[in-house]
């Protein structure tokens, strides 16, 4: 996957000596043309690569701030084929920053698995991530995926055996997605995990690009993880952002905290 965005960014972010910082956003909480603005606001602020969340009504792998995101999309009506669409209009005036989506099986499988692939890449959307797929029933995704160029970014976890990683390392795309803690996504005051230990174990096995995410909060959490990973993750805290904006304009805030998120993993003075 060398012509791919992502792998394009982690190099140049590797020669640069610098992390990357992925944020995410769920998708029509409170509607598209907000989404759009915000992937934009936080690509202006300094994301490295930004995720697009496809709002599902069982997201087994999301906290409460994500879950309430998720309900609030799927009560506006928002759908898989109108984030698509969203996502080939932030492409045409977006620079190289990647897109990646983040789903759930079920929308991708009612889609139709190489249909989704294909229009997803042809919106100029760089990786895929599907928490509740196994590895081990990934492969006909996988090969949908690969024919279009889209990178399907595997979760691992603390939890995740050195067999395991072994078998997953050769269907590994893009970067290998670390979740910090055994539960579900959202902001927490500290991560208990020994990330030396399990990134230690994960780079073993695996030689891309590893991203932390699930737990990180604020500047403080992302510059003390910053030294075990190429890039984190920081979904919640910006969702919860949104929530809070009610109906005024969350933008100031959300690039707000990425620029501090950002300047923190780069030690701005």
């Amino acid at each position: 996957m060398k012509g791919n965005r992502i792998t394009q960014r982690f190099s140049a972010l590797a020669q640069e000596g610098k992390k990357g910082l992925i944020t995410y956003i769920t998708a029509g909480d409170p509607d598209l043309d907000t989404t759009a603005r915000l992937v934009e606001t936080m690509i202006e602020a300094g994301a490295d690569l930004v995720e697009v969340g496809i709002p599902f009504s069982d997201p087994v792998a999301d906290g409460p701030v994500i879950q309430q995101a998720s309900a609030r999309a799927l009560a506006n009506g928002v759908r898989v084929k109108d984030i698509i669409r969203m996502c080939a209009g932030i492409r045409q005036k977006s620079t190289g920053v990647p897109l990646i989506l983040m789903t759930y099986y079920n929308p991708v499988f009612q889609y139709g698995l190489e249909n989704f692939a294909r229009d997803a890449a042809r919106a100029g959307v760089d990786g895929l991530i599907v928490p509740d797929l196994p590895f081990e029933e990934s492969e006909e995704l996988l090969g949908h995926t690969d024919r279009y160029g889209l990178a399907l970014i595997p979760l691992v976890a603390p939890t995740t055996t050195e067999k395991r990683l072994a078998a997953m390392a050769p269907a590994v795309r893009g970067f290998v997605y670390c979740v910090s803690v055994t539960g579900v996504t959202g902001a927490r005051e500290e991560i208990h995990t020994d990330l030396a230990k399990f990134m230690q174990k994960v780079r073993r096995h695996i030689q891309l690009p590893c991203a932390i995410g699930f737990g990180i909060a604020g500047p403080a959490q992302a510059a003390a993880v910053a030294p075990y990973c190429d890039a984190m993750v920081v979904g919640s805290a910006i969702v919860d952002l949104v929530a809070r904006a009610g109906t005024g304009d969350p933008a100031p805030a959300v690039a707000s905290l990425v620029r501090e998120i950002k300047c923190a993993i780069e030690k701005c003075a």
